[in-house]
């Protein structure tokens, strides 16, 4: 943390600066005459989600809204069936 405060941010933070000056230059050098491009102008906003924890289940809701959003399949008890190459599943107090 000391370090960057001194140098300034490093890993993403530091290459989303980047490319936000080198597409405000590019963009700059392309345009017409009127507003002139600035590094903010490109730089994306992280963490616009809501600021208030959420609890387990609204976590595991939003996880298997994405997973069926990208196609996967729900493996976890009653969420959807038994995969087709996979032996379904028991719990640890189960013997075969």
């Amino acid at each position: 943390m000391a370090y960057e405060k001194i140098s300034g941010p490093f890993g993403p933070e530091r290459l989303d600066g980047l490319f936000a000056m080198l597409c405000a230059t590019v963009s700059n050098t392309a345009r017409g005459k009127g507003r002139k491009a600035t590094p903010k102008d490109f730089l994306p906003q992280w963490d616009r989600g809501p600021k208030e924890a959420m609890d387990w289940q609204s976590m595991l809701a939003a996880a298997k809204a994405m997973n069926r959003r990208l196609g996967g399949t729900d493996l976890t008890e009653g969420g959807g069936g038994d995969h087709p190459r996979r032996a379904p599943r028991q719990h640890r107090d189960q013997h075969r």
